[in-house]
């Protein structure tokens, strides 16, 4: 194994559902992440990171760089660029004005309360949208949530319950609404059938194809958006 690997961290999980061995580059970490069938033995795991030697250093290297949030650096919100501005006379929620995010407070908690904001207009956004579609497509749902899953944007359950990344507010407005219209779509068709992709589509404006692949191409920075340098 070169050292670019050998640097690398390696998560092995068990999927008791899976039937065969995966690989993937995590996007938030550029870590190797395996998924292994339950009784799998953990020498397929070794034989995935030797088969794929020169296709792992290259994903890794397209993981983009941390994008911390502290003073001087900027963030996107809802897809506009907002340059962090810390001053010890300002507030301590983070407000929004003429391309500046101004916050306050002690300067070390600076990200904990920048993350705090997103997350909250996250789950004003997408609630609200939610609940529009939703009455779009004369359904319901039991509530909205925000999370950070590295594998999926969104989710919901047959309750009708919805969950979103919270970075998602951090991309243009059409993405997070494709999204939100994807899950409300679920409320119909709990799959990907072609009455599903209809409606998903019409949900959306014609966006959901477009946005997904608006996030294939730009969702590695969104999950690298508030990370330490």
């Amino acid at each position: 194994m070169n050292s670019d690997l050998s640097e690398a961290a390696v998560v092995i999980r068990r999927n008791p559902r899976a039937r065969r061995a995966s690989l993937r580059v995590d996007p938030a970490s550029g870590a190797i992440r395996i998924s292994l069938p339950p009784r799998a033995s953990l020498r397929i795991a070794q034989r995935l990171i030797a088969d794929h030697g020169d296709w792992i250093p290259r994903q890794r290297a397209a993981v983009p760089p941390p994008a911390p949030f502290v003073s001087g650096m900027s963030l996107n919100f809802r897809g506009l660029p907002l340059l962090i501005e810390w001053s010890s006379a300002a507030a301590r929620r983070p407000r929004a004005e003429d391309g500046t995010l101004l916050v306050g407070g002690p300067e070390e908690g600076v990200s904990r309360r920048i993350e705090r904001w997103l997350k909250a207009e996250a789950t004003r956004l997408f609630t609200e949208m939610a609940l529009a579609l939703a009455a779009e497509a004369a359904v319901t749902v039991a509530g909205v949530r925000v999370g950070d899953p590295r594998s999926r944007w969104g989710s919901c359950s047959a309750t009708g319950a919805i969950a979103l990344s919270w970075r998602l507010v951090m991309a243009p407005d059409w993405v997070w609404k494709a999204v939100v219209a994807h899950e409300i779509a679920h409320r119909v068709h709990m799959n990907h059938g072609a009455a599903f992709h209809a409606l998903a589509d019409r949900l959306s404006g014609g966006q959901d194809r477009p946005a997904r692949a608006w996030l294939r191409a730009n969702g590695a920075a969104l999950h690298r958006a508030g990370k330490p340098a």
